[in-house]
């Protein structure tokens, strides 16, 4: 008997923002190709690496919702890590092998405040081997797999806050919370704050739990999308403007929408200057898109297509 091929499940036009918590052990891309498969959406991408190891919010963007996604990219996160005191591994995590091992004697509570405290404001990092940073059109961790080790620039980052969450001094194990400015490697951190305390240290997990105003409090995991209804799934979509949700906001009349949507600068002679503003329509929903104010000029940056404001709308 012939098998029957499976027939294929159209894909959507699906416009939206989900708040997904991806799995210890996959990749980014991984964990975005399975929820696109989930959604049977047509295009989608998502807004910052998260390394395998890596656990928590990874915002996933549908459709119209991809024009914003470097809003998040560019956003302040925040990152629950887990060190490991006392060892250097290759890498600078838990999967690397130990380099250099020295004891945690002597480590007390106010030293790791200090080290904390010295490493909180404008700093500079050295990326480390093992991330996606691109020399020369190939990523670091390629180099690194392959024994290379290649020359870097230090970047300049700035760490918000760092809280110690719990120090057990009898497991060598700190747990931090850190917020932070996009570019910031926490593994280097965690390489840094050991060196500081004299005992070395790697990263033994980590969770991002916010990028900008979006918390992995609100995300769903890939288990739990799959065993949802379809329009279940769809009711956990967030409208494109949850990435601008900090922005000040702009509503046009009917007119005044058409004209801005076709790249026109429209004329706001009250309004002041604002370097980032989301731009309405009318209609509650009619997000248009991203503009600037300047001299009373209201100028596009980014703007949806007349069938995606009515997607949105309907």
């Amino acid at each position: 008997m012939t098998a029957v091929p499976r027939q294929r499940q159209p894909r959507r036009a699906l416009h939206g923002v989900l708040l997904l918590d991806k799995p210890l052990g996959w990749s980014s891309n991984d964990a975005l190709q399975k929820a696109k498969g989930i959604f049977r959406a047509e295009k989608a991408g998502h807004t910052g690496t998260l390394d395998p190891l890596a656990t928590g919010l990874l915002p996933i963007c549908f459709g119209a919702a991809t024009k914003f996604s470097q809003v998040s990219l560019d956003a302040d996160k925040d990152y629950r890590a887990t060190l490991c005191l006392g060892q250097t591994r290759a890498g600078g995590d838990l999967e690397g092998e130990v380099l250099l091992e020295r004891p945690v004697d002597g480590v007390t509570h106010e030293a790791i405040q200090a080290a904390c405290a010295a490493f909180t404001g404008a700093i500079e990092q050295l990326p480390p081997m093992h991330s996606a940073l691109k020399k020369d059109g190939k990523a670091l961790y390629e180099y690194a797999r392959a024994g290379v080790e290649v020359e870097r620039t230090p970047r300049a980052v700035t760490i918000h806050s760092i809280d110690i969450v719990a120090w057990n001094a009898a497991a060598h194990e700190l747990v931090i919370d850190v917020r932070c400015s996009k570019g910031t490697y926490i593994r280097t951190l965690a390489e840094d704050i050991g060196e500081r305390l004299g005992c070395g240290a790697h990263l033994a997990a980590l969770r991002r739990t916010a990028s900008g105003a979006l918390r992995v409090d609100d995300a769903v995991t890939l288990d739990a999308l799959q065993a949802m209804e379809a329009g279940e799934r769809d009711a956990l979509l967030r409208s494109p403007d949850a990435l601008l949700a900090d922005w000040p906001a702009v509503r046009l009349d009917q007119s005044e929408a058409g004209r801005f949507l076709s790249g026109l600068r429209r004329r706001l002679p009250s309004e002041p200057d604002r370097p980032q503003v989301r731009v309405y329509g009318p209609q509650p929903k009619a997000l248009l898109g991203a503009a600037h104010i300047t001299a009373g000029e209201l100028i596009p940056d980014r703007l949806l297509s007349p069938i995606e404001v009515q997607a949105l709308v309907a």
